[in-house]
């Protein structure tokens, strides 16, 4: 049987914007997100984190930090009754990496390689999933794999410059709303 996930961005969404986030000290989570990811795991839906990590490529941070902050992160959310299914990072800039770093991949949004992983790994049903994000990358991304809904919060980048399929909201909870009213 086909399974549907809720697709979280990570920074705007899953915890507050402060830039290049690869501190625990610095971790504030956004109002809801763990209501909302309760009542979509209580309506079937996987939780999976899909985040650009340019601050690995950019060389500000380590691949083993970004682990150790997402298993603290995890960690929180535990305390919340909430289970993350899945966590997936692209550590590649195609400008501003270092390295190796620098490069194009499939998993850096807008490209849809980490809800293909996630399709892949859960046996998803694109058409049932939904997105949330804060920039026009999670909108395109989510677009661009057939979604089934986008949701952009408001905050980080303007609705107005964001081409596609969404519904502009001002919070979490008009997510959570939606999830319930539709199912």
């Amino acid at each position: 049987m086909k399974q549907r996930a809720l697709f979280l961005d990570r920074d705007g969404v899953v915890n507050e914007e402060v830039g290049y986030l690869h501190r625990t000290e610095d971790v504030r989570f956004v109002d809801g997100v763990f209501s909302l990811c309760r009542t979509a795991a209580g309506l079937g839906y996987r939780l999976v984190i899909v985040t650009n990590q340019a601050g690995i490529a950019r060389g500000y941070y380590t691949e083993e930090a970004f682990q150790e902050l997402m298993a603290w992160m995890r960690e929180q959310a535990r305390k919340h009754g909430v289970e993350w299914d899945a966590i997936y990072h692209c550590p590649y800039h195609p400008e501003h990496g270092i390295g190796h770093y620098k490069q194009e991949h499939e998993d850096r949004k807008p490209g849809i390689g980490m809800l293909l992983r996630g399709q892949k790994a859960f046996g998803l049903d694109l058409t049932q999933c939904v997105m949330v994000g804060d920039r026009c990358t999670d909108i395109v991304a989510a677009n661009a794999a057939g979604l089934r809904q986008a949701f952009l919060v408001d905050g980080t980048e303007d609705s107005a410059a964001c081409a596609g399929s969404f519904i502009p909201v001002s919070g979490l909870r008009d997510v959570e709303s939606w999830l319930v009213e539709k199912g």
